[in-house]
């Protein structure tokens, strides 16, 4: 196939599969390497050229769209655009010199940038610390492998159209970031003042728009935090297993890591010599239990006790699906000890690094002067105000009830798959979230075995030794994400499965006519 674009380079330069992709398209059209009218390769040859997924390059291709770069139409592929592409006739202002500038000056998915500025928030850079999908996806066709691994939602559940209408809406109405508004490091008025009243309104957590910092995503909170409270010699406590980013953190800060058993009610309190404690009270990750009302008072008396600070990570809150919303730590909280963190990267996506920090009194100013000092210019405040916009009109709460309805249903259907492999995995129950937690029940051996046998047959899930804190050697988990699947792949994902214990003599044909018999 003769397609050539500077691709390694830039994803050299950026990290990002999708959009170091749509930057050397972007390039070679603008230079004019790539000529007007040329037809693209489709989504499928270009995956099979970069060695890429299909949804990375349907990703770059949206982007190239919105932008007017490319044009396509369905069943007949995709352009490159007309002379529009070279001038915008409203404005006279060329592309070519507009894409040049930061990545704060495109108008789509931009806040990616923040994650290459700031070392700690590596979700799009590659560096240790990960977003919760952890581990990266091999470079394989999305119809020749399913991936069970936790990768929050797929792009075929997102409204791109609706999103995107509002971040280019935001960017003709008000254009590239101006200088003085490079000096709201705290994050655009516009989206705290809705953040501050979803909190009230959602999770019962009192807060004005001065209480919230904006970040590029939740891991650049908690990286600033570690590094803001802890220092040689104090200690931190962790949930183990918990999110590994926690733990590269609190080690990057040179504080002494105490990793705190779970169980099925979520951390156990113990009264730990330490300055700081992070915890995801609402929904653990990764085993999904949630934290009793009993064990949050005790967590609670303990920092006031201690004059220490919890760290509460609602990492995905707005996902439930049964049983009644859990109170945050954050609305308990009446001794301002408790740092409340939330992402939109999870209801949205991950390309939308926006996070945001609620912060005690008695910790604004440090933390702003800490993020100022790693983010002196913030990125991505055109997004922040037309994530304002987009909550503001009522979208962003049409795209959750939408969610909600469609994540239920693949939950439901995962579980259903999974009940025919029982006496393999012993799945936690959880009535929120975007990812199942389960538990091995035979032998280690047989689980590595197993699940290399099944990676080779085309289906790999999450490996639950990522998070642990401590060593389990006897002990084996496992994480199967849904949300970015479709019923169909979930139910060949599972069909590989049980076919592989049969094969492996881990499960009879008679357990398995046993499972689907009892759930009809």
């Amino acid at each position: 196939m003769s397609f050539q674009v500077p691709y390694d380079m830039r994803l050299a330069a950026c990290g990002s599969k999708h959009l170091a992709l749509y930057q050397a398209i972007r390039d070679c059209i603008v230079s004019g390497a790539l000529p007007l009218g040329m037809k693209l390769p489709s989504t499928r040859e270009l995956a099979v050229l970069y060695g890429l997924s299909r949804g990375s390059v349907s990703i770059a291709y949206d982007m190239l769209a919105a932008e007017g770069y490319v044009r396509s139409a369905v069943g007949q592929g995709t352009y490159v655009a007309g002379d529009d592409v070279r001038s915008d006739t409203r404005t006279g202002v060329k592309p070519s010199k507009q894409t040049r500038q930061t990545e704060s000056s495109a108008p789509v998915l931009s806040l990616s940038a923040w994650g290459r500025r700031l070392q700690w928030d590596a979700a799009e850079a590659g560096q240790p610390f990960k977003s919760f999908s952890e581990e990266s996806e091999p470079a394989v066709l999305a119809d020749e492998c399913i991936s069970f691994k936790p990768r929050g939602m797929g792009e075929q559940w997102f409204p791109w159209k609706s999103w995107k209408s509002a971040v280019t809406a935001e960017w003709r109405r008000r254009g590239p970031v101006q200088a003085e508004e490079r000096d709201i490091s705290a994050g655009s008025p516009e989206l705290r003042r809705a953040i501050a009243g979803r909190l009230r309104r959602e999770r019962g957590i009192v807060c004005n728009a001065e209480d919230i910092v904006v970040t590029g995503g939740s891991m650049q909170a908690i990286a600033l935090l570690a590094q803001l409270l802890l220092e040689p010699g104090q200690a931190a406590v962790v949930e183990d297993p918990g999110y590994s980013g926690t733990q590269h953190a609190v080690r990057a800060s040179g504080a002494a890591l105490i990793p705190a058993p779970v169980d099925r009610q979520g951390i156990i309190p113990e009264d730990w010599r330490a300055r700081l404690l992070f915890v995801t009270p609402t929904r653990q990750f990764p085993t999904g239990a949630v934290l009793t009302y009993e064990r949050r008072l005790t967590l609670l008396e303990w920092a006031a006790r201690r004059g220490a600070w919890i760290v509460e990570d609602d990492y995905d809150s707005e996902f439930r699906w049964g049983g009644r919303p859990i109170e945050p730590l954050k609305s308990l909280d009446n001794q301002k000890r408790v740092i409340y963190i939330g992402s939109f990267s999870r209801t949205m996506r991950q390309e939308v690094r926006i996070g945001y920090a609620v912060l005690p009194p008695a910790l604004r100013s440090s933390f702003l002067q800490a993020k100022q000092l790693y983010d002196p210019h913030p990125a991505g405040l055109t997004e922040q105000r037309a994530l304002a916009y987009w909550m503001n009109e009522g979208e962003y709460d049409r795209h959750l009830r939408r969610s909600r309805r469609i994540f239920h249903r693949l939950q439901e259907r995962l579980r259903f798959e999974f009940r025919q492999l029982n006496h393999l995995f012993t799945v936690h129950p959880a009535d929120a979230g975007l990812l199942l937690f389960a538990q091995w029940s035979g032998s280690p051996l047989e689980y590595d075995r197993f699940m290399a046998a099944c990676r080779e047959s085309g289906v790999s899930w999450g490996d639950g030794a990522v998070y642990a804190a401590s060593p389990r050697p006897d002990e084996r988990t496992a994480l199967f994400g849904f949300a970015h699947l479709d019923e169909e792949e979930i139910a060949r994902g599972a069909r590989v499965i049980r076919n592989m214990a049969e094969q492996m003599e881990l499960v009879t044909a008679s357990t398995l006519a046993k499972g689907g018999t009892e759930h009809a």
